[in-house]
């Protein structure tokens, strides 16, 4: 019960801030903040100790085949979006990967096309918006789910592990879906975590920065255009 209480003042004293952002891309840093802080607490006291023993005792294999299931399910929605984007090769690819995942790797439990060198993308639908010229918004960090943009916060919900998950009638295997899905993504994190925990004097700073800069890149295919900045 302490730590609801203190989570949600948290959030309340951030929404309440009235300091001015520094960064124009967050016009909204001290709600951000109050979000950030609520986010850290709950992964603190919940998320992150459920992680590590899922790391823990979960066998290594198992844990794998969980990445694979619902890579493959990312595979799907990336394929739609290459096409959107007007990628045919790289939706063809992706599309490809999901059939031979699905039918050789046990409904993607395997990843085989991998081993065959076929190529993996990583496009949702926050970049298909970004590929036709939709802004990015300000910078937006989402309860219990973190860094976004106005843009990228609603296209969240053509994501498989959000999408697929509604589409099934039973609520307890949906929801086990999205908390499985949502587990695998922080579990995959806790190695790189170390390494913010190092670099980082401000955490909220410095996760802001790089998410947004890796935005970026993920939109323009590694080649974004020059800043007004940088001209």
């Amino acid at each position: 019960m302490r730590f609801f209480l203190a989570a949600i003042a948290a959030l309340f004293l951030g929404a309440c801030a009235t300091t001015a952002a520094n960064d124009p891309r967050d016009p909204w840093e001290g709600m951000n903040r109050g979000i950030w802080d609520f986010n850290e607490a709950a992964d603190k006291a919940i998320v992150k100790p459920i992680a590590k023993g899922y790391v823990e005792y979960v066998p290594s294999f198992i844990r794998a085949g969980v990445t694979n299931f619902f890579g493959n399910l990312d595979d799907v929605a990336s394929g739609l979006n290459c096409f959107l984007q007007g990628k045919p090769v790289a939706a063809f690819n992706d599309f490809g990967r999901v059939i031979v995942n699905t039918t050789f790797g046990v409904a993607g439990l395997w990843d085989v096309a991998s081993q065959l060198d076929v190529e993996k993308h990583q496009e949702d639908f926050g970049q298909t918006l970004g590929w036709w010229g939709v802004g990015s918004g300000p910078y937006f960090v989402i309860p219990l789910l973190g860094p976004s943009t106005v843009r990228d916060a609603p296209a969240r919900l053509a994501d498989p592990g959000l999408y697929y998950s509604y589409k099934i009638d039973n609520p307890t295997v949906s929801w086990s879906m999205f908390l499985v899905y949502e587990l695998d993504i922080r579990a995959n994190l806790l190695k790189a975590e170390s390494v913010l925990d190092e670099a980082a004097i401000d955490r909220y700073t410095f996760v802001r920065d790089a998410w947004l800069q890796r935005r970026r890149n993920q939109v323009y295919d590694g080649n974004p255009p020059r800043e007004k900045e940088e001209e």
